[in-house]
């Protein structure tokens, strides 16, 4: 299972698209038949397994549909709040899957302001990865989170020391981190008011130009368990 989360600022409603990938991964041990379900704080918005299923014509005209029919999507009129998002395998079936987030409406002044996976961190390729699109054309001030150790006394299975990895579209290196007082910044971290809680979770914080980026979590020296992946707009 695969849980994420995200936060619209703001004063007006959002329209957003939610897409629940497996099938069209270029992986192996992909997810086979993806189940999508969206929640807020006290009910289920919505729940979708294959996204021809329902609001077909809708996630035509966004052009983004998934490109497999197993895959589930569907979009959605928000107000400002957070919300959860929870990606599962229909029947109980497991493989690597993606969850994803699209701001289709950039006219009203609410804003995805942040954006969290939480999942399995393995090895190899098995890690925990997440992406971030920022446009526009001026640069945005992202900040990073690799959380692990906190979750512990909630989730004993958590990553004890957390590393965190931020690549550019071409797969090119930007930025490194294991603990997150270490960084060069760190007082800016800080002054976010959300640096992470313990000393041993991973943060970077950057000012990005328009264009995709990956964030990589890894547990230190191959350590396994459940991690966090976080991104924060600042400004």
């Amino acid at each position: 299972m695969l849980i994420g989360g995200f936060i619209i600022t703001g004063s007006q409603p959002k329209k957003v698209m939610l897409r629940g990938l497996g099938p069209s991964l270029p992986v192996i041990a992909n997810l086979a038949d993806p189940v999508l379900e969206l929640h807020d704080s006290s009910s289920t918005l919505a729940v979708t397994d294959n996204w021809r299923d329902t609001q077909q014509d809708e996630l035509r005209a966004t052009t983004i549909q998934p490109r497999n029919d197993h895959e589930s999507a569907l979009v959605k009129v928000l107000n400002p709040g957070a919300y959860t998002v929870i990606l599962s395998g229909k029947g109980g079936t497991t493989g690597v899957g993606l969850v994803e987030v699209y701001d289709l409406d950039g006219s009203v002044d609410s804003k995805l302001a942040n954006i969290a996976t939480r999942g399995f961190v393995d090895t190899g390729d098995n890690v925990l990865i997440g992406g971030t699109i920022v446009v526009g054309s001026g640069t945005t001030t992202v900040l990073f989170r690799a959380i692990g150790p906190s979750l512990i006394s909630v989730l004993p299975n958590a990553l004890r020391d957390t590393t965190l990895e931020l690549h550019d579209q071409q797969g090119g290196l930007i930025a490194a981190n294991d603990n997150w007082q270490d960084n060069t910044n760190a007082a800016d971290i800080l002054a976010t008011k959300i640096a992470p809680s313990d000393p041993r979770e991973a943060a970077i914080l950057r000012e990005l130009s328009p264009g995709n980026y990956t964030a990589i979590v890894r547990g230190k020296d191959n350590s396994t368990g459940v991690g966090l992946i976080e991104a924060y707009q600042i400004k």
